[in-house]
């Protein structure tokens, strides 16, 4: 387990791997059926935690440490 995974909770990865899929704040909402805020809670805190300037360099990080598979 990198140390990535120990920051990034099961949620977030979650988040992330959705993103991967090209889904947007709203249509990630709906799947997980949370409100789109909570989506983009969790994808500002992935952004912070994983020290990333957006979404898709968070994504680009994710996939680089193998937090998710592409």
């Amino acid at each position: 387990m990198s140390g990535w995974q120990l920051i990034l909770s099961k949620r977030e990865i979650e988040v992330l791997s959705w993103i991967k899929e090209g889904k947007t704040s709203w249509e990630i909402a709906r799947i997980l059926l949370i409100s789109e805020r909570t989506v983009n809670f969790h994808v500002r805190n992935v952004i912070k935690k994983l020290d990333a300037k957006n979404r898709t360099h968070a994504l680009a990080i994710a996939v680089a440490e193998r937090l998710i598979d592409i």
